[in-house]
């Protein structure tokens, strides 16, 4: 996978010169642009494994039998996240290459962090995990279509998002998923031990990642910190578990903190990987790094929605202990 993305030169494509506007320069050593590759290949793969090694066929039958948790997630992640995207950019008039960047993160599957999220928030672990999956092997055709629908949507787009490279790339990481499936099956003693490994690595390569990157880049990490793209940043995981929670009451589903935490995860080392692969250093810049400003956004909303939770169920069973208390001094 890293030797494709790598060597394969047709990721480099041509920009046209309507698209020269969206140019950044960043002096950035080609060793260090090298590194970051590969580490970003490296993640993605690992991270990829350690989902597949969640996928467990005998635990999540009933979703498969009564797919409408499903069905109602699949809609809402694909449903609600790009069009959040293309709205944000509009209303933020993003120069082309930044719309870009935000579409490809809208249009990105749900991460395994919403599994971790779904399962602080006592959803439904199991269901959660099967969502992850199956908006990960319907990205293989969703994504392109996603983006290249939304793209027209804007002047001069079309010509700006690399398909085939996204449809190979997102093709091939069905590998290394593919694998932690099998490992899962042959030797289960092992997936959960690959599957905490893979999370804790996701969590410090985004921090070590952020890191070497802006330093690779230096002053130009203010691009990903303009209050535009902060404000998108916010936004999006916001929106995402809003309306996720208000699809799946519409339709009277029970898992509603699932589908709003798997709603606004997106899978953020996917999204990177993309992005500094399939475009060139020149005209990508330091955007490669806005799906990390977005996760930071995500995990802290997260967390926040996470503590009102767990309030609200301390509050409850206190007050049903003291109901109880009283009926039975009555």
């Amino acid at each position: 996978l890293g030797n494709y993305l790598l060597q394969n030169d047709s990721f480099f494509f041509n920009m046209t010169a309507a698209n020269t506007s969206s140019v950044y320069t960043v002096i950035m050593s080609p060793i260090m642009d090298k590194t970051i590759n590969i580490l970003l290949i490296i993640v993605l793969f690992i991270t990829m494994v350690s989902l597949g090694c969640t996928m467990e066929v005998s635990k999540i039958k009933s979703h498969i039998v009564k797919p409408k948790g499903v069905v109602i997630a699949l809609l809402a992640q694909y449903g609600i996240m790009p069009l959040t995207a293309f709205c944000l950019a509009k209303a933020f008039q993003l120069a082309e290459m930044t719309a870009v960047v935000i579409l490809i993160c809208g249009c990105c599957p749900g991460g395994n962090l919403s599994n971790i999220l779904a399962l602080a928030l006592n959803g439904d672990m199991n269901l959660s995990i099967l969502m992850t999956s199956c908006s990960t092997l319907l990205a293989l055709g969703m994504m392109p279509l996603l983006l290249y629908l939304y793209c027209q949507g804007f002047t001069n787009l079309q010509n700006s998002v690399p398909y085939v490279d996204i449809i190979t790339s997102l093709f091939m990481i069905l590998i290394p998923c593919g694998a932690g499936i099998l490992i899962n099956y042959w030797r289960p003693q092992y997936a959960k031990i690959i599957t905490k490994v893979g999370l804790t690595i996701m969590m410090i390569s985004v921090v070590g990642l952020g890191i070497v990157s802006s330093v690779a880049i230096g002053g130009s990490i203010l691009t990903v910190l303009s209050p535009s793209l902060m404000a998108i940043g916010a936004l999006m995981p916001f929106i995402g578990y809003a309306f996720g929670y208000i699809i799946s009451s519409i339709f009277r589903l029970s898992q509603r903190r699932t589908v709003a935490m798997e709603t606004g995860c997106q899978n953020i080392q996917l999204c990177s990987t993309i992005l500094k692969i399939a475009f060139p250093p020149a005209v990508i810049g330091p955007l490669f790094l806005f799906p990390m400003v977005y996760v930071g956004f995500q995990l802290i909303e997260a967390l926040v929605l996470i503590v009102l939770f767990r309030c609200h169920q301390r509050f409850t069973q206190k007050e049903k202990g003291e109901t109880g208390c009283s009926d039975c001094r009555g």
